[in-house]
């Protein structure tokens, strides 16, 4: 049935196959949901009260623009999102640059993929989580899952994995591992050793693919004396997981015909997270898998829009089609798009964490305007970013429910949602999805391309600059990407609407698309992949006697990332309501704990109450926390800013943590 009760046509859609989650086929409960934001909101006297949309816009046109001429353009910050569209992500960033002037945006993307897609930049030459069809996987003899929870976090997707000998890397014993025929299970951190482990095997074992190395890598000598001091039983020690199981990894893909290496945010989110994805890729490269059919390195991305939310210009260093913003040539070329001389466009910005740390600062942003993201629950080290965003002289949230930062908003903006507008999204394959308009949102929700192109209006932009209609704007989004990595020249709505499966680059409209990256050759100029050397080093915060677990932080099947939208939803949170924390029962025993009891958790930056879950299968090293609730509950209380010097990851998945009874008040 359609949102209206109409019947409508089921699509045969491979990714999921007809399948949703408990997320999915609940969605449209907010559509009509009475949290919904359908009025502007304007503080006065410390209350958020209503307002029309011209008394909301006009003020922060008014504001913003006071703030720029006392401070300067940098002192405006944009903060989007990895669930907007690519025609919002497109124009939110030319909105930053243009409108406002400012080098200061960047988007919670950077906290999901930011990672995967430096390490397979520097192997590849190019980042697209899947540079395959998701179904190529169905006829896989073996997959390598390192840190990622499926069976959770996109259930539909692992139908997929069915056929396949599934091994699967998590400290946790999750749904996912469950399905696996191997469990690997090491310590927090350690994954880049374990890859080294498993690498060294394949070549002491004599399963190395030496003829594509030779034919279509470079840098596998390098590498190598990198991990010849990385023997199984070394590893062993530093990882927890036995020599023999290593030997069993690589003797497993070796033996397949057909064989994936696929990584996810449990590898990536930590302080050393490039190289960590680079360790996966170079057991990949030395098995042959990359570039071929049937076989490959993948990420899975973490949000509604991740590959496309970071290729068309809300990340900090980027233009459109993933151009580099640095770039001279770059910078001519979408400049003549938009319009502006070259040298109007700022240079490169903060990344995510570097520029929430740097709100309220002496040469920091004074005002921040946020699309699509709730920073005080997201962020790590959540408790100082909900401190910096109360400091600011001004922040503007758009958003369709009020999130806790909406909620310390001098304007929120009430915004449409994905059932109430024309947008396209770019899937973890690399595929542009058209999302069509189904019922008209409620009165008094606009579009974010309404709000951008208003204020640009406000800003003294021409007419036409800055688009409301979502065609129009993925037609100049196409006109930018043009010779891009990320090359969407050749797609259109109409294509799309015509049923046609579309994966980037797609640079003409005769052009059928690319769904299988690197078959010919890979994107360096070379046409040839790169072996990383990388080393290992451990977490960025080890444990110690003063806080001697470790943290972990994750999803599950009910919610959705900081949970704005999904704890509103009363089928799911009547079965998740809280934050709780996974516990072994002897750590919960010693921390004087036992099942259903509140905990506090501590860690150097915060602490949390959550309630405690005795799981038998974990670590007893470890505890883990989900980061989908608000408040004290708010995980990210503990985690670690520390970030990747190449991504600007930060440490999300492990942190040091102590863990004692909560005083509860009566």
């Amino acid at each position: 049935m359609s949102l209206d009760g109409a019947r409508v046509a089921p699509r045969d859609f491979p990714v999921n196959a007809g399948g949703l989650c408990q997320k999915g086929w609940t969605a449209g409960e907010l559509l009509t949901s009475p949290s919904r934001l359908t009025t502007p909101l304007i503080r006065t006297d410390g209350e958020l009260l209503p307002a029309t949309w011209d008394q909301a816009l006009d003020l922060v046109a008014r504001r913003l623009t006071e703030i720029r001429a006392a401070k300067g353009a940098d002192s405006v910050a944009v903060f989007g999102g990895g669930g907007l569209t690519n025609e919002k992500a497109y124009l939110l960033g030319k909105f930053a640059r243009v409108a406002l002037g400012t080098s200061q945006i960047d988007y919670n993307g950077r906290f999901c993929m930011s990672s995967a897609a430096a390490a397979g930049i520097k192997a590849f030459g190019a980042d697209r989580g899947l540079p395959f069809p998701v179904t190529d996987l169905a006829d896989a003899d073996a997959v390598l899952l390192i840190g990622a929870n499926p069976a959770e976090t996109m259930p539909p997707f692992t139908q997929h994995l069915r056929g396949a000998d599934l091994i699967v890397v998590d400290p946790r014993r999750t749904p996912t591992a469950e399905l696996a025929g191997l469990h690997l299970q090491p310590a927090p951190g350690t994954d880049l050793a374990l890859a080294h482990g498993i690498l060294h095997a394949v070549v002491a074992d004599s399963l190395l693919d030496q003829s594509y190395v030779d034919e279509r890598t470079n840098g596998f000598e390098a590498l190598w004396r990198s991990v010849a001091a990385w023997w199984p039983e070394r590893v062993e020690q530093v990882t927890g997981v036995s020599a023999a199981d290593q030997r069993r990894v690589a003797a497993k893909l070796a033996a397949a015909r057909n064989a994936y290496v696929l990584t996810a945010r449990g590898t990536e989110q930590h302080a050393n997270g490039t190289a960590m994805v680079n360790a996966w890729i170079n057991l990949s490269l030395a098995l042959g898998l990359p570039g071929r059919k049937g076989s490959g390195f993948g990420c899975l991305t973490g949000q509604g829009n991740g590959q496309g939310g970071r290729e068309h210009g809300q990340k900090a260093d980027q233009l459109p089609g993933y151009r580099k913003i640095d770039d001279p040539a770059a910078r001519k070329y979408v400049a003549g798009v938009w319009g502006v001389p070259p040298e109007s466009l700022p240079g490169p910005g903060r990344s995510a964490v570097e520029l929430l740390e740097a709100l309220g600062t002496e040469d920091g942003p004074s005002a921040l305007m946020v699309f699509g993201s709730n920073l005080v629950v997201s962020a790590p080290r959540a408790g100082n970013i909900q401190a910096k965003v109360s400091s600011l002289d001004f922040l503007v949230v758009s958003d369709l429910v009020l999130s806790e930062t909406a909620a310390m908003a001098d304007v929120v903006l009430p915004v449409t949602q994905w059932a109430e507008e024309d947008g396209t999204m770019t899937n973890l394959e690399g595929r542009i999805l058209l999302r069509r308009k189904a019922i008209d949102p409620p009165p008094g929700a606009k579009t974010d391309l309404y709000v951008l192109s208003e204020l640009a209006r406000r800003f003294g932009q021409p007419d036409g600059r800055f688009p409301t209609d979502a065609e129009t704007v993925f037609t100049e989004l196409r006109r930018a990407s043009k010779g891009g990595v990320a090359d969407y020249s050749g797609i259109t709505y109409d294509r799309l609407r015509d049923g046609e499966a579309l994966y980037w680059p797609v640079p003409a409209e005769s052009h059928p698309g690319t769904p299988r990256m690197f078959l010919d050759r890979f994107a360096h100029p070379d046409g040839r992949a790169r072996f990383v050397p990388v080393d290992h080093v451990g977490p960025a915060e080890p444990p110690d006697a003063e806080f001697p677990l470790q943290a972990t932080t994750g999803r599950v099947l009910q919610h959705y990332q900081s949970g704005a939208q999904t704890r509103l939803v009363k089928e799911l949170n009547d079965v998740v309501a809280e934050a709780f924390v996974e516990v072994h029962p002897d750590t919960a025993a010693r921390a004087g704990l036992a099942e259903g009891d509140l905990a506090l958790v501590r860690s150097r930056r915060g602490e949390t109450v959550a309630r405690v879950r005795c799981v038998p299968s974990l670590r007893p090293d470890l505890v883990f926390l989900p980061f989908h609730f608000p408040g004290e509950g708010r995980a990210n209380l503990l985690t670690n800013p520390a970030l990747d010097p190449t991504s600007r990851m930060p440490e999300f998945k492990v942190c040091a943590v102590a863990l004692a009874p909560a005083e509860v008040v009566a």
